[in-house]
């Protein structure tokens, strides 16, 4: 009985506006932005926003996790804590670098794109775990929520302009801008050329979308559907909805164990081969 309470006391934290405002939960309003700290120079918002603030968290988190798994007290023999990193350094290295990098630039990008995979599944996993950084209070108490990052689309857009900038930067460093942009133009009839060559400029575009589209799209729907699921609780009030409630948390742990780590993993290894394939066009 105490469990059960705490439970629904803690639900209640979570979620107020759907525990105590019957009819009135929408989702949606659990992404907007709204300045906490106001930040302006010039032209620019520089405001610390909800996404900033788990931005921040998810860099600070990023940096400790790769510490202490990679770099505090190695040994020989690696215990659980070790094995864990090194499996995540295997799975950048050879299923990220080694498959999308030439040879002669894993040194230099292998940093880049396994911070990168780190760095998205921690944010990614921390936008399952309840957290007082809504901005609200519910008499006087912080409100718990869940809220992920990368189901912003700026968010995942300035991520993906990452990649997007060092792809060319490096087509261009390694062959010459020459080279590079030529290399963009494929053999095909003159005639067709004319059609061709804007195709493959706006492909080169639609990277850049895709990446960040893709990330921003899955994310913010499984937080859609886990909110609405308990909208659904709270509103109806039925025991009708047990079964809605068995599909929610099979959802979430389906959302938590496998679209997290898919997610990062996914961005990262596209990150490598589009560097890659800027580095060897002709691959």
């Amino acid at each position: 009985m105490k469990a059960r309470l705490l439970g629904v006391v803690l639900f209640a934290l979570a979620f107020p506006q759907a525990a105590f405002a019957r009819g009135t939960f929408d989702p949606v309003k659990e992404f907007e932005q709204h300045d906490w700290v106001p930040i302006h120079v010039g032209p620019l918002d520089l405001s610390i926003t909800k996404a900033v603030a788990y931005l921040m968290l998810g860099t600070v988190l990023t940096i400790l996790l790769g510490i202490l798994l990679m770099r505090v007290r190695l040994g020989i023999e690696p215990g659980v804590r070790q094995t864990i990193g090194e499996q995540i350094y295997e799975v950048a290295q050879v299923q990220i670098a080694e498959q999308g990098l030439p040879a002669k630039a894993i040194g230099r990008w292998f940093p880049y794109v396994a911070s990168l995979m780190l760095f998205i599944f921690v944010v990614n996993l921390l936008g399952f775990i309840p957290l007082p950084l809504t901005g609200e209070t519910w008499h006087g108490i912080p409100v718990w929520g869940i809220y992920a990052a990368t189901s912003s689309i700026s968010v995942t857009l300035a991520l993906a302009l990452l990649t997007f900038v060092f792809t060319h930067v490096e087509g261009i460093r390694w062959n010459g801008a020459v080279r590079y942009f030529k290399s963009w133009i494929p053999e095909a009839p003159k005639p067709l050329l004319g059609l061709i060559v804007p195709l493959e400029i706006l492909g080169q575009f639609m990277r850049l979308i895709s990446l960040s589209v893709r990330l921003f799209a899955n994310m913010l729907a499984g937080h859609i559907l886990i909110l609405t699921f308990i909208g659904l609780i709270f509103i109806l009030q039925s025991f009708a909805l047990i079964p809605v409630v068995i599909f929610a948390a099979g959802f979430y742990i389906f959302e938590v164990v496998i679209v997290v780590g898919i997610q990062a993993f996914i961005f990262a290894a596209l990150s490598a081969i589009y560097i890659g394939s800027a580095i060897e066009p002709e691959h």
